[in-house]
């Protein structure tokens, strides 16, 4: 099964975004969009005039991961922007999580629960069939270019087979240091869908790059 390859914006051309956005509608499979506060993770990246402009023009589904403290007070708002999945991490919703995805769905949305490196994954279990994927971080959240944490495997196999045993449908979407060279072994453990930035972005040809990893 070929794996579904999601451009990170984050890597983009700024000057030129709406050039890489339409590269990416030619090209890629979904358009990848990093939200940060600040506060959750040390950085920030852009917000919704960046999220709105995107929109007028990708044809793509766009996938917002937002790193911040108080996802639920954007979620309506994504909404409007007809953002066709929306992701936030366990860490900031904690015991309201499962509140935060039946929001999400509620609003015509596919409703993603996002973990980085040092969480247990065997805390995404008992959200499975309340998310439609889970994103597992390969590198801690808020930066690009970081390298790829390679127990990361382990973690995306342990999911697949708990998500396979239950008989759910969720996907498993995979972000940080995704090149070619790990592409292969995610698909193998069980990712569906990778976000690759410099990757993609900084490769002499990215629509080819898109290709080989989308067939990795």
């Amino acid at each position: 099964m070929s794996l579904q390859i999601a451009p990170s914006l984050l890597a983009a051309d700024f000057l030129h975004l709406d050039k890489d956005v339409r590269m990416l509608n030619e090209n890629a499979d979904i358009i990848h969009l990093d939200v940060m506060d600040g506060t959750f993770v040390p950085n920030m990246s852009f917000g919704f005039s960046v999220v709105d402009a995107v929109s007028k023009i990708a044809t793509k589904p766009k996938d917002v991961h937002m790193m911040v403290v108080h996802p639920e007070r954007w979620i309506d708002r994504f909404a409007q922007d007809k953002v066709e999945m929306l992701s936030f991490h366990l860490e900031a919703a904690r015991c309201k999580t499962g509140k935060y995805l039946a929001k999400i769905r509620s609003l015509g949305m596919k409703a993603g629960l996002a973990i980085d490196p040092d969480v247990p994954v065997r805390r995404l279990f008992p959200y499975i069939g309340q998310a439609d994927y889970f994103l597992i971080m390969s590198v801690f959240a808020g930066f690009g270019g970081q390298k790829f944490i390679y127990d990361s495997l382990d973690r995306i196999a342990a999911l697949r087979a708990e998500i396979d045993k239950r008989g759910d449908k969720a996907l498993i979407e995979v972000d940080g240091g995704v090149d070619m060279e790990n592409a292969g072994p995610l698909r193998e453990a069980g990712a569906n869908i990778l976000v690759a930035g410099s990757t993609v972005f900084k490769a002499a040809d990215p629509a080819a790059m898109i290709s080989s990893l989308r067939e990795a």
